[in-house]
């Protein structure tokens, strides 16, 4: 069990990759605070992992909301004692339109999310880390941030800033025990496609290198590596999961 008595907090873990995140680090030991807007998924993500045999607790945050990410830095210390990690997930991919049609609405709300909620919350934790022995933190990229996509200018832009922040966190954590990397996830089968026809599905598949979609929990077991003292010399690094899609 590579996270065997960690205390790690999840953002975005209602559902999708943040809840395969969550499941996978409770399956591998940790205790999980499951950090979401979405108070419904997130109970639920709690209940899987307490039906397994793990522990977890759910807190309501707004990565957007500067004062949530101290809030769940505390929530996580008043319920299990400590944070040792945090998976940075939450997100989103709003209307994507090419650069010359993104209107500031759309630009602003996406960086505001994506971004500075990344930011706020890897101030918060790095404080408490630095003050605290050291941890561990992995943030979500995505293949938009390895290679330029078409019509995603404002998606792509929010990601490629939480590449540059992970670098930046890292550098300055080093000297503080605290590893800072970034997973950059290509085309996951989330909720987002429970509504997609399967004859569009079959066209996506077939676009990726190996005919497939990426399943959630492949995902939690890449971010659960890297939050575990088994990747204790990687840090600063962007880690594709794509199948290649982003190689060429």
């Amino acid at each position: 069990m590579k996270l065997k008595d960690k205390v790690i907090t999840v953002t975005g873990a209602a559902s999708g990759i943040g809840r395969a995140i969550a499941e996978t680090a409770a399956r591998e030991g940790a205790k999980v605070v499951v950090a979401d807007l979405n108070e419904a998924g997130g109970q639920e993500t709690v209940d899987a992992i307490t039906q397994a045999g793990g522990e977890a607790a759910f807190i309501q945050i707004d990565v957007s909301k500067e004062e949530d990410a101290q809030r769940l830095v505390d929530f996580a210390v008043e319920t299990f004692g400590r944070l040792d990690g945090a998976a940075n997930n939450a997100g989103v991919a709003l209307a994507q339109v090419e650069l010359a049609e993104t209107d500031t609405a759309l630009w602003q709300k996406t960086l505001d999310i994506n971004t500075t909620g990344m930011f706020f919350m890897l101030r918060a934790q790095m404080k408490y880390m630095k003050e605290n022995g050291g941890g561990t933190i992995v943030n979500t990229a995505s293949m938009a941030s390895i290679k330029a996509v078409k019509g995603v200018t404002s998606y792509a832009a929010s990601k490629w800033a939480v590449v540059g922040l992970t670098k930046q966190a890292a550098i300055e954590g080093v000297d503080h025990g605290i590893r800072v990397n970034a997973v950059a996830p290509g085309v996951i089968r989330t909720a987002i496609f429970k509504d997609t026809p399967p004859d569009v599905m079959k066209q996506f598949e077939d676009m990726q290198p190996g005919g497939r979609l990426g399943d959630p929990k492949e995902m939690g077991e890449i971010f659960a590596f890297l939050l575990s003292d088994e990747a204790s010399y990687v840090n600063g690094a962007l880690l594709p999961g794509d199948m290649g899609a982003s190689a060429f």
